[in-house]
């Protein structure tokens, strides 16, 4: 999640645990150890772009480099706190703000590889977005209540608001897939792949996508006290051979759309507005639209050897759709697909 979301869960945690006479050195030690772990983000390769796309929530958010994160962490912070605790408070601390990191980050769509280096597997549960102001807000103001007023039981219902927060989202991501499957009978396909994920900022809109025959359907489900739905757009699945024949298979440039196939748990399709760029398909702004946020593009001309560009794009005249979306006026209130 966002940088301001994981530090305010990081300082809510320790002070929860760790007793209430020293809640703002928790907080402050918390907070920067539950940040720490998106230092990954710098990273990166002039050569490469998709490099950072590897190591982003990578192995600084493993569950078994928890204990050597919270290290690093107290190791230089431990100065600034010094005549308030004791080293071993300092890496408790640290410890249970950093392990805060890797969970959360599990919970939304984008993946986090929790079980590196035993596996790649990016494990994204789905049940709250990258930001979420409903979920940071409340915690945020809990945790910086409990440091300054010294009331460990503020920030024990920080993190009750979070953890019930977390699993509200679980069950609105059931109810979002199972409108998927529905819609997706309704057309009397058969969903592959078919997955939900919350739009930004909220659990209200969701932002459903699977495959059938080869073509990829996203749909913008509503999951208010009834399901409604606004049907969107579609496009066929990535096919090399068809869509790109004169990309060479062992190109830099093929390996590259493998480790991009990768991340994108192998949603991807071409551009409909760009022919040589291909398009993380299970991501837009637009729950319903197929809109890039982000791709790569490939280049005819391009080396053996030579890299995809990385491109994202975010553009203004979605504002107004996505809005649309969350007030339900473009979405029937309740369609034949749900009963």
């Amino acid at each position: 999640m966002d940088p301001i979301s994981q530090g305010a869960l990081g300082a809510a945690a320790p002070q929860a645990v760790l007793g209430r006479e020293k809640l703002p050195a928790f907080a402050f030690l918390g907070c920067l150890a539950g940040m720490a772990p998106d230092l990954d983000v710098f990273i990166s390769s002039s050569t490469d772009p998709l490099l950072f796309l590897e190591y982003h929530r990578q192995f600084t958010h493993a569950l078994v480099f928890i204990p050597v994160g919270a290290a690093l962490v107290a190791a230089l912070l431990h100065g600034a706190v010094r005549h308030t605790l004791q080293p071993r408070e300092t890496y408790l601390a640290c410890l249970i703000g950093y392990a805060t990191h890797g969970l959360l980050d599990g919970c939304t769509a984008y993946g986090t590889q929790l079980f590196w280096p035993f596996s790649d597997y990016r494990v994204g549960w789905n049940n709250v977005s990258v930001i979420d102001p409903l979920f940071t807000v409340p915690l945020l103001c809990l945790a910086i209540l409990a440091a300054t007023l010294r009331r460990r039981a503020l920030a024990a219902a920080g993190l009750i608001w979070a953890l019930g927060y977390l699993l509200f989202g679980v069950v609105q991501h059931q109810r979002a897939e199972s409108a998927g499957a529905e819609l997706a009978a309704a057309r009397g396909h058969e969903p592959h792949q078919l997955s939900a994920s919350p739009g930004l900022g909220n659990l209200l809109v969701w932002r459903t996508v699977y495959e059938h025959e080869g073509r990829y359907y996203v749909d913008a489900v509503r999951t208010g006290l009834t399901l409604s739905a606004c049907p969107g757009d579609s496009v066929p699945g990535l096919d090399l051979r068809r869509d790109f024949p004169w990309l060479d298979p062992g190109s830099q440039q093929a390996r590259d759309v493998e480790r991009f196939r990768w991340f994108a748990d192998g949603y991807l399709a071409v551009d409909p507005r760009v022919p040589d760029r291909i398009i993380d398909a299970g991501y837009s702004f637009v729950p319903n639209s197929i809109d890039m946020l982000w791709g790569i593009d490939l280049d005819p001309k391009a080396g053996p050897d030579d890299h995809v560009g990385y491109v994202q794009e975010a553009r203004r005249d979605q504002l107004g759709r996505y809005w649309r979306l969350l007030t339900g006026e473009d979405c029937p209130v309740r369609p034949a697909a749900f009963g």
